[in-house]
């Protein structure tokens, strides 16, 4: 049986973003395929308000298959704002408002990688498999991937710009909390197109608060597009008994000579 996701008929850009507002969430690759290590209800469903799973060495455990619980941060991370509370530089603000306007020269409307962090919050899942020392993120948008390298090293020190970036993470407590740079300025923090610049600094903190829920502040540091560091906090949900799907946009990508804008 072919299974594809409501959202994978159109590969790219804003019309993924609208079809990913869809309700429900088809089976991955392997279908009902039941995962022994989710704690269930007597009933057999899975039991999302179980305690958070441990790794051996004590820290929580954040593998597992998430996605967004509501794509406005993928359609505007600053969607929680006031307004006026993101502090835009002049050229950036501008160019934003362009970018609003013509949603045909999103990045991603041509297949190019989503950046960070707006992969995270499209209606499309990810993976997380951890390690002690290196945690790898799978994304099912566009077949991409993270690594995150929680084993102390530092920063390269003249990166090779990228579209996600170099990751490394520490644990505060409980939480993972994940620096990325090495941007190369390409990408747009959400639909709505929110710029970024090469001196783009995410920080990530993500938060596993029982077994099938999670929440990831996102701090924005880019002093080339904003006068400030800004922040919002995104919520993830738990995909039980599933898994993520191969996705190819640029196979046979039809969707940008359509797109219209001022």
């Amino acid at each position: 049986m072919r299974v594809m996701r409501r959202w994978q008929l159109c590969a790219c850009g804003a019309m993924t973003a609208l079809l990913g507002l869809a309700p429900g969430v088809s089976s991955g690759q392997w279908l009902n395929q039941m995962d022994p290590r989710i704690p269930r209800t007597p009933d057999g469903k899975p039991n999302l308000s179980a305690p958070v799973p441990r790794a051996p060495d004590g820290k929580p455990d954040l593998s597992g298959i998430w996605l967004v619980s509501d794509v406005k941060w993928a359609q505007n991370i600053a969607v929680d704002l006031k307004p006026g509370e993101v502090p835009f530089q002049a050229w950036a603000e501008a160019l934003y408002k362009h970018n609003l306007a013509n949603p045909q020269d999103e990045p991603d409307a041509r297949c190019l990688p989503r950046g960070v962090p707006k992969i995270n919050a499209v209606m499309l899942p990810f993976k997380i498999v951890q390690n002690t020392d290196l945690v790898v993120i799978l994304y099912e948008t566009f077949t991409l991937h993270r690594q995150i390298f929680v084993d102390g090293r530092a920063f390269p020190a003249d990166p090779n710009p990228t579209w996600l970036g170099y990751s490394v993470g520490k644990w505060d407590g409980d939480v993972l909390q994940v620096d990325t740079i090495g941007f190369n300025g390409k990408t747009w923090l959400d639909f709505d197109g929110h710029p970024t610049t090469e001196r783009l600094h995410v920080v990530e903190r993500f938060h596993r608060h029982d077994f099938g829920h999670m929440s990831v502040q996102v701090v924005i540091d880019d002093p080339g597009a904003y006068t400030k560091p800004w922040q919002t906090i995104e919520q993830f949900e738990l995909l039980p008994d599933t898994d993520i799907l191969e996705f190819i946009c640029n196979e046979n990508e039809k969707s940008s000579a359509h797109y219209v804008g001022d």
